[in-house]
């Protein structure tokens, strides 16, 4: 914050109103710093422009402040959504930052008169019955496994089940009561998803109980071969509760929430019980933590982070279970209005969910250690390059690659490719492939030519990021006709740094070199600089042969048959349809050939002389 942003910034703070809602600040150039949210907008934001402030970190997030946007809500609730949608859009850089994941699944039990149960992602709705969320989708199958064996609740689509004559596999290998040909009345087939839902939402006791009045009154009536039905139910049922760890006091819907931070990085262990049954756990990585401002613990600021993106649109269980010590009133008042039920915290568990804390706690110490090992050769390996190079980077992992390359077969469906390396990893998102057009075929100095223009002209009109390095598979050729673009476009031809192969093309043998006139460079296999560069390369060349094939395949699928005199449209269809496309075509013999409807010999002949 500068003197004379000061001014201008206090009387902002003055005219704001003692009500809850979202601060956003800016620096000069207009990049958002930092988004919170606040139960007194006035009160909160204040506080941030003392003449003490505890933390050196968000003292040097104040000093860039510029200019700072607010927000009113009606409710810190609302508060706390609006900060995390505008966290996700905005990615400021004093934020932790949690990645969208995609939604959770659920199992849901429809509201008809015979059910169906079902895997789910999206939005839920009351017609239905929706269990969950669960950690993956194997959780969600091996619940409905659980309960097709136990219960024997339909899975089949309306479609199918609306149309049934007789009973299905699912039926006669005892995973279905068969309600579409009413081999089980409504009542019974009724009785069994109160059960399944029982079941789901942790009431197992109740279950076991329900079913053995019902053998023992089956076998009153003398009705044997029903309460052997029910009796191999019950074993099946305590099977499936002797195999797994069960709840049975307190809440059967617990998470339980472990975090690790080490290295300057983090990992939140997330592990989810679901009507007693642990579920299994999902590890998350949160980003810029070494930069975020945190006024207590780095560990309950992560935690804090988390909780507020996770849970601002995700079911909340009524229990808790963290291994971090965490006061948090305003955000837990927050999620608590939210979910519109209590939220127990437990930091000290004991017996099972002490268990259950531990195994978290152990999965996020090795998910973090895994990053770290990589992340720490990455990050060794992007420094060895910026060094080899003697590039004037500030910060590596900043170190921005994008690498080109041209693909082809005898000049047919020309492609190029361009792949991303940023943050030392590779950038799937952003990479791009380029259709090569009106050059002649084959020439890849061309088709480079063509890729680098389209790439970075918009570079040259300020549009778009320039790399720090642009690396280009090929010799001296392909350098010189990146040189000759860049010089054209106004750009820096020390950015472009070619790959020339060694001999066999082996990794390790490749020279660089470069486009600026310094001395060509053979770094040897032992190079982790090269290392670096041989694994781009590689990923431009898969990136781009991947998309040459495919465009490839879908022109020879019919060009093929079109080059061959007598075959129109009618034919070739017919052959396609007849062998299952190209390739069956090709396999077939003369005397197949003519099987097929207007393929007389002469002609089955002269396709199969073509085709070979």
């Amino acid at each position: 914050m500068t003197e004379d942003h000061r001014p201008q910034l206090l009387a902002t703070v003055a005219k704001l109103p003692n009500l809850p809602g979202v601060y956003r600040y800016f620096d000069a150039q207009d990049n958002v710093l930092y988004v919170g949210k606040a139960r007194d907008l006035k009160k909160r934001v204040s506080s941030y422009f003392q003449k003490t402030l505890t933390s050196p970190r968000i003292a040097m997030m104040v000093e860039r402040i510029a200019r700072m946007e607010t927000t009113v809500t009606n409710s810190e609730a609302e508060a706390l959504i609006l900060e995390n949608n505008l966290i996700k859009t905005l990615k400021p850089r004093f934020n932790i930052l949690f990645r969208d994941d995609k939604s959770y699944p659920y199992l849901k039990i429809t509201g008809q008169e015979f059910p169906r149960m079902a895997y789910y992602r999206g939005a839920v709705d009351r017609k239905n019955q929706y269990f969950g969320p669960f950690p993956s989708g194997w959780a969600v199958k091996e619940s409905m496994q659980i309960l097709q064996k136990v219960f024997l609740i339909r899975t089949c689509e309306d479609s199918v089940y609306s149309n049934r004559t007789r009973p299905c596999l699912l039926h006669q290998i005892g995973r279905c009561s068969a309600p579409c040909v009413g081999a089980i009345s409504a009542e019974q087939y009724g009785v069994d998803v109160d059960n399944a839902a029982k079941f789901l939402r942790g009431r197992q006791t109740e279950v076991l109980e329900d079913l053995e009045r019902k053998m023992h009154a089956f076998a009153a009536e003398l009705q044997f071969e029903q309460a052997a039905k029910v009796r191999n139910q019950i074993q099946s049922l305590s099977k499936v509760l002797h195999q797994q760890a069960m709840e049975t006091t307190g809440d059967a819907d617990v998470d339980i929430i472990a975090v690790v931070v080490q290295g300057g990085r983090a990992c939140v262990n997330l592990a989810m019980v679901r009507g007693g049954r642990h579920l299994g756990d999902r590890a998350y990585f949160p980003t810029q933590v070494a930069e975020a401002v945190a006024e207590a613990s780095i560990e309950e600021e992560v935690l804090a982070a988390f909780m507020a993106q996770h849970y601002s649109e995700s079911f909340i269980p009524h229990c808790l279970i963290l291994s971090v010590e965490f006061d948090q009133p305003a955000l837990m008042m927050a999620l608590t209005e939210q979910c519109g039920h209590r939220i127990n915290l437990v930091f000290q568990p004991q017996g099972q969910r002490r268990q259950w804390l531990e195994l978290a706690q152990k999965g996020a110490e090795i998910a973090l250690a895994r990053l770290l090992s990589e992340q720490g050769s990455q990050q060794a390996r992007t420094r060895a390059l910026v060094d080899t190079l003697g590039l004037d980077v500030e910060d590596i992992d900043a170190l921005r690659i994008e690498c080109f390359d041209i693909s082809h077969t005898q000049g047919e469906a020309t492609q190029a490719s361009c792949v991303v390396f940023h943050h030392h990893q590779m950038q799937n998102g952003e990479y791009r492939r380029f259709n090569i057009k009106d050059i002649t075929p084959g020439d890849d100095y061309a088709a480079m030519r063509q890729v680098l223009t389209r790439r970075y002209e918009k570079v040259a009109e300020g549009e778009g990021v320039m790399p720090d390095i642009v690396l280009v598979d090929g010799g001296k050729g392909q350098v010189e006709m990146a040189r000759q673009v860049f010089s054209e476009l106004g750009l820096d031809i020390g950015h472009i740094v070619g790959v020339a192969k060694g001999e066999g093309r082996r990794v390790g043998l490749e020279t660089l070199i470069f486009a600026d006139g310094r001395t060509p460079l053979e770094l040897g296999k032992e190079s982790a600089a090269l290392m670096l560069v041989a694994m781009i390369r590689d990923e431009a060349h898969r990136f781009a042969i991947t998309g040459m094939r495919a465009k490839r395949a879908k022109a020879r699928q019919a060009s093929r048959l079109e080059e061959i005199e007598g075959i129109g449209a009618k034919r070739r269809q017919k052959l396609l349809a007849r062998f299952g496309g190209l390739r069956g075509v090709m396999n077939a013999s003369v005397e197949d050939l003519m099987q097929v409807e207007g393929i007389s010999t002469a002609l089955a002949e002269e396709i199969y002389r073509q085709l070979h």
